[in-house]
């Protein structure tokens, strides 16, 4: 391959990092205000879930709109997954008849992690 066909190649690969980056970015906003609006309408209802520990939470709720938009343009997905388990991702995923009781059981496991702390 010469240099000329990996140039197209290599443009379309930083093309798609660039969208990548402004959908993490978007994603980021909106977890933002979501948990924001969520903190300011029942802090302890959000914290618990959002798994924030009451420190984070209120450090989330007094961030200003120039400081929500700097974390979210950091370039890292902020929101992420709160289990690292098999079985808590297959009792969220799997599709079952008592899918009521699979996501009580879930979330039981879920509140039993500790929460986020700064």
């Amino acid at each position: 391959m010469n240099g000329t066909q990996a140039e197209p190649a290599h443009k379309e690969k930083e093309v798609e990092l660039a969208h990548m980056m402004d959908e993490i970015q978007e994603i980021n906003l909106r977890y933002m205000l979501l948990a924001q609006r969520m903190l300011r309408e029942d802090k302890a209802a959000a914290s618990y879930r959002l798994g924030l520990s009451q420190d984070l939470a209120d450090a989330l709720a007094d961030l200003t709109p120039g400081q929500v938009l700097k974390m979210a343009a950091c370039g890292v997905l902020l929101p992420r997954f709160r289990f690292d388990d098999q079985l808590i991702l297959n009792l969220l995923a799997n599709y079952r008849s008592d899918r009521g009781m699979s996501n009580t059981h879930a979330a039981i496991l879920v509140a039993a992690q500790p929460a986020a702390a700064m």
